[in-house]
């Protein structure tokens, strides 16, 4: 929107195994994992934020 370069740092752990990991995702949504011993499956849902009318996005699927 303001053609910036963003990004965030996730600091969260596996599900399956508990083991904790940090994830950075940029303005494209490339992911990157700090530990590369990490594989994690990174799901970015195609939900338009602005528009929702949904009262979560999880309602919007």
């Amino acid at each position: 929107m303001r053609k910036d370069f963003l990004s965030v740092v996730v600091r969260t752990e596996c599900a399956h195994c508990g083991k904790a990991m940090e994830l950075e995702i940029d303005s494209d949504l490339n992911c990157r994992v700090k530990d590369e011993a990490c594989n994690p499956v990174v799901f970015v849902p195609d939900v338009n934020l602005i528009e929702l009318d949904d009262e979560s996005i999880i309602n919007a699927f």
